[in-house]
């Protein structure tokens, strides 16, 4: 699992794919999520624009990312 270091608390959940470049641009990431494919701590996420804050822990593919901040 990698941390991933927010300058801010807050982040989308396909901002988050396309920053870790686990897809390729915002319409394979709202197909991702859509069909199931990514869990957020621990439960499928189906929302692009669910919000993620420090803590959560995202799955997709093969890999995982934990949020932190930078305080």
């Amino acid at each position: 699992m990698e941390d991933i270091l927010l300058s801010e608390d807050g982040i989308r959940l396909g901002q988050l794919l396309k920053l870790m470049n686990a897809v390729e641009d915002g319409q394979e990431a709202k197909a991702v999520i859509s069909d199931g494919l990514v869990q957020v701590n621990g439960d499928i996420e189906t929302r692009r624009g669910c919000q993620l804050h420090a803590g959560d822990v995202i799955a997709f593919n093969g890999g995982g990312w934990r949020i932190t901040v930078d305080a």
